[in-house]
């Protein structure tokens, strides 16, 4: 994730004193470290975690699981048909024909029943325990930094000055919606509207609430937290959320590189890779306004 750096070095001041006023010091460098660091973190969980999932690949809601049990709402399976074995997923009941991609898959003649492919899970061949390793080893990383970035966040102000929306940002939203959706977008120093509650649903719903389903998962768990596995209505329905949480996650990256391709790549990795990030010019009419240190 990003965050507006309000503070410059002086060697970044004397740079920013350039002729071009355009080009400012946007992201410091702890922001870009988390940001990678969530970025890499984020897509070994991924991988790991649909290697988890093929060791079950149903999702139910409740407490309890098992054939006696009519409460799977999603599953990824294989089956025989006269055309020979072949992949479904199914999703409330409603069942989709995936051969090929999900429930049956791999090279020509060497098709083998797994939800997920091999090209898709780390490893790529079945192996829930290093599959295990590899989650949460990442998942505290993510974890750790992620309580850092808040505490530090909040001390420092940059929750409430650059990603809490104001009455201002409310009532912009409609034109932002708008812009983006004309692909129309102002390079400035602060985020859009858009932009705060979508890096606020990440960092205040998506990514703790991923963190409290894996606790909820884990029966080492249960004696620390006892009443976390309660709270969600079950394993079973928390690793159902676990999952839920993992597909917003992947449609939010696929947005997030979608926009920056449309706003500009060349400029906006510059951003998050050095930390210079190039604003809209100013109006004619507008005055320059001096940045405090």
């Amino acid at each position: 994730m990003e965050s507006v750096a309000r503070s410059q070095s002086a060697a970044d001041r004397g740079a920013s004193a350039s002729n071009d006023k355009t080009l400012i010091y946007r992201q410091s460098r702890w922001t870009r470290l988390t940001h990678w660091l969530w970025a890499i973190s984020l897509f070994f969980m991924l991988l790991s975690g649909l290697q988890i999932f093929n060791a079950r690949p149903q999702l139910y809601i409740g407490k309890e699981s098992g054939f006696e049990y009519n409460n799977t709402i999603f599953a990824i399976g294989a089956e025989n048909s006269d055309a020979g074995p072949r992949g479904y997923t199914e999703i409330f009941g409603k069942r989709f024909d995936t051969t090929g991609v999900l429930g049956w898959s791999g090279p020509a003649g060497q098709e083998t029943s797994r939800a997920f492919p091999s090209w898709a899970t780390i490893p790529s061949y079945y192996d829930l325990g290093t599959a295990r390793v590899i989650h949460f080893f990442f998942a505290w990383i993510l974890t750790t930094t992620l309580i850092v970035w808040f505490v530090a966040s909040t001390v420092n102000g940059h929750l409430r000055r650059d990603l809490a929306p104001r009455l201002d940002d409310l009532k912009r939203l409609p034109q932002d919606i708008v812009d983006h959706a004309k692909l129309k977008f102002h390079h400035a120093r602060e985020y859009n509207t858009l932009q705060k509650m979508a890096y606020g649903g990440v960092l205040f719903v998506l990514l703790p609430l991923m963190i409290i389903t894996g606790l909820a998962m884990s029966p080492s768990m249960n004696s620390v937290l006892p009443f976390l596995n309660d709270l969600l209505g079950g394993r079973q329905t928390a690793r159902t959320i676990h999952f839920t949480v993992m597909v917003l996650l992947v449609a939010f990256f696929v947005v997030h590189i979608l926009m920056i391709l449309a706003a500009g790549p060349i400029n906006e990795l510059r951003s998050i890779i050095t930390g210079w990030y190039r604003t809209d010019p100013p109006a004619q009419d507008d005055k320059p306004v001096e940045r405090s240190a």
